[in-house]
């Protein structure tokens, strides 16, 4: 019996020390250092209570970028939810060669950000291979400043973010869809539904577990967006591409005001944990509702 109870504590005992050493102490530590001045200069930290939150919660920066990150969630997470449902369906055909197509939508996923970054900056410059294709096609007569103007440089970076997830999701997808039983499809379709309406009506619904998890996810993945910008437009122009990711990243180490970082981070911890509570309370209930 005593075995027994020891072996599993076992077991969990070389996670819980990874976890709490690289995720609990930090994010303590984080909570910790919001409420003093500390510049990562002087040796210990001076408490200030509540002073770096006044300050934050005064920074009409803090307000934009935060809003902008909102943004970035609203426009950029059904994107990742839905398109993914599709090029699942699509790849989820028995079709020879349909590896290959399933490796090769899964490509950018296993690409570095730094070179993805890098190509998509190529393509959106202004001689770049995208305005090229827009004018040859006649849809523009001079070139868009994706990533140099103002009000397109988020919506450039988010069409990367989005590209670069497609392939992650349609995994977590495609396997949905093959735990879906095939019998369902062949009585829809004896029945005269059509291949929209058994796309509604049967895969969507029985993909809500995994359209739980990839909100989530994308959730998660969208509030704390950072790589992609800091290759591509470095916040700008005008912090019109800053999120509060880089917002933290440009307080803690180009300003070294660890203490201010540590307040927004605590504050981004706090909306992502919201938002996943939210997400997680809908899709029950949604799937409950589908159940009844």
């Amino acid at each position: 019996m005593k075995h027994r109870r020891i072996t599993p504590i076992m077991f969990l005992l070389p996670g819980c020390i990874i976890l709490g050493a690289f995720i609990f102490y930090p994010m303590i530590q984080a909570i910790w250092l919001s409420f003093t001045n500390y510049n990562m200069v002087q040796q210990n930290p001076d408490f200030v209570g509540v002073a770096n939150y006044k300050e934050l919660f005064a920074d009409a920066l803090f307000w934009k970028v935060l809003g902008q990150t909102l943004l970035y969630l609203i426009i950029a997470v059904p994107a990742l939810v839905f398109l993914p449902i599709f090029l699942a369906i699509l790849v989820n055909q028995q079709l020879k060669g349909i590896t290959f197509f399933r490796s090769i939508y899964y490509l950018p996923v296993v690409t570095s950000m730094v070179v993805v970054g890098i190509a998509w900056k190529w393509m959106y410059a202004d001689q770049g291979v995208l305005n090229y294709l827009l004018e040859t096609v006649g849809l523009i007569n001079e070139p868009i400043h994706w990533l140099t103007s103002t009000s397109t440089s988020l919506f450039a970076v988010m069409a990367v973010t989005v590209w670069k997830g497609l392939g992650y999701y349609m995994v977590i997808y495609l396997a949905g869809l093959q735990a879906i039983p095939s019998n369902l499809y062949e009585a829809a379709e004896i029945d005269g539904a059509s291949k929209w309406r058994q796309i509604i009506h049967i895969t969507i619904p029985l993909l809500m577990p995994s359209i739980m998890i990839v909100t989530i996810m994308s959730s998660i993945s969208a509030m704390k967006v950072f790589e992609e910008i800091y290759v591509m437009t470095q916040g700008g122009p005008l912090n019109s591409s800053m999120t509060l990711v880089y917002y933290i990243y440009n307080e803690a180490f180009e300003s070294l005001e660890m203490g201010f970082a540590s307040a927004a981070g605590v504050i981004l911890f706090i909306v992502t944990l919201m938002f996943s509570i939210v997400n997680i309370a809908f899709m029950n209930k949604r799937e409950q509702a589908m159940k009844g």
